[in-house]
Order: C-alpha cells, then structure tokens, then sequence
C-alpha cells in the first residue's frame, strides 16, 4: 500500500510538472544582494538572453530571489556564509606547492586575483576545439604543469578551489559564449534541457522553466540558473558543485544521471549557462 501511495504521489507531481499550460510565477520583488552592508551589491534580475525567444519572459532571476529569509541573510554576511571557510581551504590550496615539479597555482598566475573573469565566462572551448569546464582546466594545471593528481570532479578539494576561483568574479555578468566553435555543445545541452528523463519522465524544463515559482515536495522551483555555483547547501550541510545537482535532479526523476564531468553534462552546463548570461556570478552562495 506504502509503495502504491508513492507511486500515486510521483504519478501526481508528474502530471502537476508537465501540463502544458505554464505555471511560472515571477518574483514580486527584485531586491539586491547587498553583502557586508553594500561592500558589494549584486543584482538579482536582469534581461533575459535573446537567445532564449522568450522562453523565460523578459527577464531572469537569481535563485537568490526563491530562498527564504533566513537563507537569504546567509548570503549577505560574508561572515555567516558557510561557504567562506571553503573558499579559504581553496585560497590555501592555491598557494601550495603539491606536485613532482615544485610548484603551486600561485607559481604560474601569481595572486589568486590574477584570474578575476574566468569564473564568468566558463565553460568555455580549449585550444583544441573541446568544451571543458573549470574543474577540467584545474586538473589540466594540476597533471600537466604541478605533476600531481587530478582532483576527482566534485571532491572537496576541487569544490574549495572552484569556490575560491569563483569568487575573484563576484559580480562581474555571466557571459559564456555559445556561438562559433561552442555552438554544436551548446545545442546539445538544448537537446538535453528539453528531453525528458526517467520513471516521471521529466525534462529540466517542466521544473525551471513551465513552473518556476511553484512549490513542489517543499521546494521553491526557481529557474535553475548557474550563476551561484558551486553553492553551500543548507540541507546536506556541505558544498555542492554543479553536476553534482545535475545529478541530484536526474536521479529525482528516477533516472540514471551521467557521470559528472562526462561531455553530457559539461554540454548541459554550457546551456544552462546561457540561460543566465547577464546575471551576476555570485561567487560563494548559499542555498537550501
């Protein structure tokens, strides 16, 4: 009886997610970021991309704007962001030598400043016409000029450097490009937003896009922007990288997610990425 009321609820929730008339519910207030009482001030609504033909309206938001108070005010402490003692670990690891050559981050880019405006613009298509995402060119540095071991993709050391990378880019506009050599993966994260995946058989774009400020299974749909990441989540008590939540997602529609770090999901984070370009990188943000 237990498993027939859950299967009856999924079966619900499916249905409530995919009807086709949108249910999206815009924020009625727009209020900045304003952290450490205005040493910096992010906004939280900006113009939707062209590129997205008015899929999300005119305008796109933070996921800032769907958490509650309490979470929002986590945020706008730099102090009370749980997220800053791991940006501190990042900072540390930046600056230490590890590796058969001798050398540390700091040895090639210097101060960790150095590279203000990377975060803003990843994922981004290397040198050799790949699409690779920040955790892919840390490792890259790692195995390549330090001789140590690649970092595994959501492991706490590369979700503290990707934190403290992020940072240096705090308030500068997403803006990854999705034309010329990345146009094919850009289109193929479209085609992954929008096909459905699992047992629910839901796509990204039934929660984040067709019902958006809904509430579902207690949680506050927001639009599924990338700006924020990697995030501190307050339920798992931990930092969270972006295909780590891919996966969460995936497996919420009782399917099996691809492996993160994979070409799908780096293809799916080019897209997803886009969605919010003109939005802020809000360097270490907090989140339920």
């Amino acid at each position: 009886m237990t498993k027939a009321i859950r299967s009856l609820g999924a079966l619900g929730i499916s249905l409530a997610l995919t009807l086709p008339a949108l249910a999206e519910t815009a924020p009625t207030e727009t209020p900045d970021i304003v952290i450490d009482g205005g040493a910096v001030t992010l906004p939280t609504v900006a113009d939707a991309p062209a590129h997205l033909e008015g899929a999300l309206g005119d305008k796109i938001y933070s996921g800032w704007l769907f958490r509650d108070a309490e979470t929002r005010a986590m945020q706008e402490d730099d102090f009370a962001n749980p997220s800053m003692a791991f940006v501190d670990q990042g900072i540390e690891a930046w600056n230490t030598v590890d590796g058969t050559e001798g050398k540390s981050c700091a040895s090639c880019h210097n101060e960790i400043e150095s590279i203000k405006g990377v975060r803003a613009v990843m994922p981004k298509v290397n040198a050799a016409g790949e699409l690779w995402s920040m955790e892919n060119y840390i490792n890259d540095c790692r195995t390549n000029r330090m001789g140590a071991e690649a970092w595994k993709w959501s492991s706490q050391p590369m979700e503290n450097m990707t934190l403290a990378i992020s940072l240096q880019s705090r308030g500068m506009p997403v803006d990854v490009a999705i034309d010329g050599p990345a146009k094919p993966f850009w289109e193929k994260g479209k085609e992954i937003y929008y096909t459905r995946y699992g047992q629910l058989e839901l796509s990204c774009a039934n929660c984040h896009q067709q019902n958006y400020g809904q509430v579902i299974r207690a949680d506050h749909l927001s639009q599924g922007q990338t700006n924020g990441f990697p995030v501190f989540r307050i339920n798992g008590a931990g930092t969270v990288s972006l295909h780590e939540r891919f996966s969460g997602c995936i497996r919420d529609t009782r399917a099996e997610p691809f492996e993160q770090g994979s070409q799908e999901f780096r293809d799916l984070e080019l897209y997803v990425a886009s969605r919010g370009n003109g939005l802020p990188v809000e360097g270490a943000s907090v989140r339920h």
